[in-house]
This record gives structure tokens, sequence and C-alpha cells, in this order.
């Protein structure tokens, strides 16, 4: 693992889950650890009920575009954590793989979408104290 850890977020849309989880990451993080996120179908916008959930916690994702996943992307990842997309993720040898069972926030409500939000911080501060000790 280089000095500056990658991490891949995935998901089937990128619009909910996965940016939610970059976010945070990206938050708790402060550039010590590379953040990426990326989905197998991604929608056109991120889901507007993640937006809001995530802005309670002082955390913008409203500019975030949903991204396709592409084999670079998980090549230049050290960590690639995916949630929901099944076989659409490549595998490559050496990386660290974790599949996070959430459910999907697509069409939920705002109570819903922060109960996942709130599992998603708990699972990126598990991750973060792994790879950066110092974070923790």
């Amino acid at each position: 693992m280089s000095e500056t850890p990658t991490v891949l977020f995935v998901c089937v849309h990128n619009a909910g889950r996965s940016q939610m989880a970059a976010g945070y990451l990206r938050e708790l993080g402060q550039g010590r650890v590379e953040v990426l996120s990326a989905g197998s179908e991604p929608k056109d916008t991120i889901n507007p009920v993640a937006i809001e959930a995530m802005a309670e916690e002082g955390i913008d994702i409203a500019g975030n575009t949903p991204k396709i996943l592409t084999v670079d992307a998980v090549k230049e990842s050290d960590v690639v954590i995916t949630m929901g997309c099944g076989d659409a993720c490549p595998i490559f040898p050496g990386k660290r793989y974790e599949d996070w069972e959430l459910e999907d926030p697509a069409g939920k409500d705002l109570e819903t979408v922060r109960r996942v939000r709130d599992d998603i911080r708990g699972r990126v501060k598990t991750l973060l104290a792994e790879l950066v000790p110092t974070a923790a």
C-alpha cells in the first residue's frame, strides 16, 4: 500500500451510499486517504435525500457527480468497498476488498437515509482507524 492509501467506494448508482461514504472519508481522513467513488450503473445526479442527510453532518456532497466504475479506478485503489454492486466489480490480486451490506437509500425517506448514513459513518471511522492508525 502506498503512503497515502486509496479507497474506492462502489455501489450500483453512485448516487447515495458510495457518495456518503466518500464524503465521510474525505472529511474524517483530512487528506491522509485518497478517496474515489463509482457505480456500475451510475445515475445522472446524487440522491437529494442523501445530500440533505450529509448536510446535517456538515458535509457537502451536492457538487459531486456519479461516475462509472472503471477497471483503472479499481487498479489504482488499495481498498475497494462494495455496497451491493455484486459481480460488477472487477477483482485484482493484492487489493483489499470489503462488501458492506447497506440498505439502498434510493427512494427512501430522510429517516431511513439517516440510519444508512449513520451506519456508513461508523464503518468509515473503523476503516480509517485501520488504514491510518494515528487518525483514530
